[in-house]
């Protein structure tokens, strides 16, 4: 059976330098002298030297609380971590330990890359559901913190336009939201009424995007049997989504792909954002105690935003899996949870690591985004086939955008994911 990896193909001669690269750096071992089992582990997080530093700290840690293990890492760029893992993989060389972005971690489940990692219910219990990473309802991985899309505005000008300020308990519904973005254009103070992002690319569109047409009550793959996106990324709800979206653009609600990414709030030049809590601190920078965050407007199927970021996993080739649990069940001690949190801005994972930050906890300042994550995440569908996934919507909602057939461009794209998971014998399912 051909294995579509999220990785991608990688030539021959790719592959040949990555294996080449990660011959010492794979499995586990012990010591010559007979002490503590090396455990290795990989991360993403070469440049970011915060978070870096933060994974350095558990490892420290960790090998001081105890003498039966050692963990080592190696740390890698993130636009070179996907080859590196494939490459190592296909040598047989992986380490113990990975960091997977938490959408990928299906399809490296399906390949064998992972091993269910059988930690307590109670301790996966207490963390976010958008930070577990699971394939067909095993868990294979979990992460440390998360990041979540609000509606960033200024309190000053929905009062001068007479708007409700929405709650996280009464969101705006679809024609409170439609309404208030005329109203913000018509007022003529903004080019557009609302900045979207849409001149990102990759990952941010259905990261973004598809949680809008969930709201609608469309999906990007039918999920009670996922093998097939017909009738859900097609079907009537997704083509009135899909409506909607086009409309935004030619009633010049919101700005298109050519507009820089995600500054025309902060520039001014449009009344509301649609962006994540990393975008936060510019955003307070601009407008300090005017800013708010909203939550995201319900549709008609209730708000939604997307879920899921970097998680940890076992791979199935460490020789020495109960050492690596022992490790990832050391390093979720929610003063660590908090740490990363503190350093890198994201949400922590658990309640208990929130309240230990000054952002997450009741009352900061970020809370919100915390709110929102609990309340409305809806991770990408679970499933090896997420890939095709994300790429077909990306390119079907930019078409739309663009002014292509709402109808033909879902369909186009419901034809290619369908088409993959039949080539791929339904990824297990």
């Amino acid at each position: 059976m051909r294995r579509t990896l999220i990785g991608g193909i990688i030539s021959a001669v790719t592959v040949s330098a990555l294996v080449a690269g990660c011959s010492s750096s794979g499995g586990s071992g012990e010591t010559a002298s007979g002490g503590p089992k090396t455990i290795k582990l990989w991360t993403h997080a070469a440049g970011n030297p915060e978070e870096l530093a933060t994974v350095q700290k558990v490892i420290n840690d960790f090998n001081a609380s105890q003498k039966a293990y050692k963990v080592v890492h190696e740390a890698f760029p993130q636009g070179a971590y996907n080859d590196a893992v494939t490459g190592a993989a296909v040598s047989g060389k992986l380490p113990c330990l990975l960091d997977v972005d938490g959408p990928a971690v299906p399809n490296w489940a399906w390949a064998k890359y992972l091993a269910p990692l059988d930690l307590p219910a109670a301790t996966v219990g207490k963390l976010l559901p958008s930070t577990v990473g699971r394939y067909k309802d095993t868990v294979y991985a979990v992460g440390y913190f998360d990041a979540a899309i609000g509606l960033y505005a200024r309190r000053s000008v929905l009062t001068k336009n007479d708007i409700r300020i929405p709650t996280i308990d009464r969101p705006w519904t679809l024609a409170e939201f439609d309404d208030a973005l005329v109203t913000l254009k018509n007022k003529g103070d903004y080019d557009y009424a609302l900045d979207l992002g849409t001149g990102g690319g990759g990952e941010w569109w259905p990261y973004a995007f598809s949680p809008l047409l969930e709201s609608f009550g469309g999906d990007l793959i039918d999920r009670s049997s996922m093998t097939t996106a017909e009738g859900r990324l097609n079907g009537p709800e997704a083509v009135k989504w899909g409506q909607w979206w086009q409309s935004l653009f030619t009633r010049k609600l919101a700005n298109s792909r050519e507009a820089t990414d995600r500054v025309a709030f902060l520039k001014g030049e449009a009344a509301l954002a649609w962006n994540g809590n990393w975008g936060a601190a510019d955003a307070q920078k601009a407008y300090g105690d005017d800013l708010l965050f909203l939550p995201p407007p319900d549709l008609g199927k209730g708000p939604k935003i997307g879920g899921a970021s970097w998680q940890w996993s076992i791979t199935n080739s460490c020789p020495d899996q109960d050492g690596a649990r022992k490790y990832l069940e050391f390093s979720l001690n929610p003063r660590y949870l908090a740490e990363f949190s503190d350093k890198i801005g994201l949400i922590p994972a658990t309640e208990e690591a929130a309240a230990l930050t000054e952002k997450y906890r009741t009352g900061g300042d970020l809370r919100a985004f915390s709110d929102f994550s609990r309340k409305f995440a809806l991770v990408r569908p679970p499933t090896p086939a997420y890939p095709k996934i994300s790429s077909a919507f990306e390119k079907a909602a930019q078409d739309i955008m663009n002014g292509a057939p709402v109808k033909t461009s879902l369909d186009t794209a419901v034809d290619q994911i369908d088409g993959d998971i039949s080539s791929n014998g339904n990824y297990g399912f």
